[in-house]
């Protein structure tokens, strides 16, 4: 009887349909043979147990071959993050979308990242260096790289309004000429219509639109109020053509070149040499943030200036004066005259804003080694 409990339990701990010979199992109420029978029952035991986990993982038997596809499918998603962390810039980590710099070691930067970095150093008195390895990155020392420039325009990005891929190259046409789900806006948008919508939609909203059938009373309050707008703007040219009618007009190319204060905590200004016009010697001084303590913490960066007049003057002197880009710098610079009269005991004007666009454009002008612009000055005669 007990023989046949120890049958019993070899059964059960064999896998199905395994012979007893492999299991080293004699005749009825024979021993278990102790030597390789062991072994094999391990092996079989072994055996069995890939059986069952292939069993449960693969029931079905058309599932290998959507295992390989699915394999090469993450393959090709991992190859383009891949490329994505290559190609990618290693200050902001994100892709450059548009010149692409790099350091004397390799390391890729974006136009706006390597320009901030020369603006900051210039700002703290430091030579910039990668933030990889740490050598020194000038305009002079770092090169676009135009390959990876071409391969990051071939890489997939996401349209954001209907979510389909494009190649970076031809997202932004896409966006704004053929994405049927693009923001767009009303042409009644001139007579106060507020609609904004998918362009899919438009034609629909353009065919219901109440703004057409408004009545000239309800009209004019929208037209009077783009009627100031261009105003303001007809004023500023009619100003400039206006000065240009005087008898007296001067303009010359000025440089503004880097400085430092003498004070224990040294701030950065700029200065051009001496220059004359309309038989006067003048000088512009330029800070930055209006002289603030550590404007490289600051995202918001400006530029003022003033002009001072260096010479002697008998009389008053009443001017009218603007700076514009000079003639190789990219800089936007929106003209605003400026007015002042000019004596001995006034010969300073008071700090004016630099007129132009944003942060982005002040990081150019500071990345520079010199600013370069352009004077008018404009005497009024009385």
């Amino acid at each position: 009887m007990s023989s046949m409990e120890e049958r019993m339990e070899l059964g059960v701990a064999a896998a199905p349909g395994s012979s007893s010979s492999g299991l080293g199992v004699g005749p009825v109420g024979g021993a278990m043979d102790a030597g390789p029978g062991s072994a094999g029952l391990a092996g079989i035991q072994e055996e069995s147990g890939v059986r069952r986990d292939g069993a449960g993982s693969e029931p079905d038997p058309d599932a290998p071959p959507k295992k390989r596809v699915r394999l090469q499918e993450g393959e090709a998603g991992k190859l383009e993050e891949r490329l994505y962390s290559v190609l990618c810039c290693t200050v902001c980590l994100d892709l450059p979308k548009a010149s692409v710099y790099q350091c004397t070691n390799g390391h890729l930067m974006c136009t706006g990242c390597f320009i901030h970095l020369l603006a900051d150093a210039r700002l703290k008195e430091e030579q910039a260096t990668c933030p990889n390895c740490r050598c020194e990155i000038s305009k002079s020392l770092c090169c676009r790289n135009l390959a990876v420039e071409k391969a990051v325009s071939e890489l997939p990005s996401d349209c954001s309004y209907c979510l389909k891929q494009f190649p970076r190259s031809s997202l932004e046409r896409h966006q704004t000429e053929e994405c049927q789900d693009r923001v767009t806006q009303c042409k009644y948008k001139r007579i106060g219509c507020p609609w904004q919508g998918p362009f899919h939609e438009l034609s629909a909203h353009e065919a219901e639109c109440s703004h057409p059938s408004k009545t000239g009373m309800e009209l004019m309050g929208i037209l009077d109020e783009m009627d100031q707008s261009h105003r303001r703007e007809l004023q500023l040219y009619n100003g400039i053509f206006s000065l240009l009618c005087f008898e007296k007009i001067g303009f010359t190319e000025v440089q503004f070149r880097p400085y430092r204060t003498d004070d224990f905590i040294t701030r950065l200004y700029y200065e051009t040499p001496r220059f004359t016009v309309l038989n006067q010697t003048w000088v512009l001084k330029a800070r930055i943030n209006d002289s603030e303590r550590n404007p490289n913490l600051s995202c918001k960066r400006t530029l003022s200036f003033q002009l001072i007049l260096k010479s002697k003057v008998n009389s008053a002197l009443e001017c009218s004066f603007l700076l514009l880009k000079g003639p190789y710098d990219d800089v936007k610079i929106k003209p605003v005259i400026q007015h002042h009269v000019f004596s001995n005991d006034a010969n300073e004007t008071e700090y004016a804003l630099l007129p132009i666009s944003d942060s982005v454009e002040c990081n150019k002008l500071l990345a520079a080694k010199n600013i370069n612009l352009r004077l008018f000055i404009f005497q009024i005669q009385k």
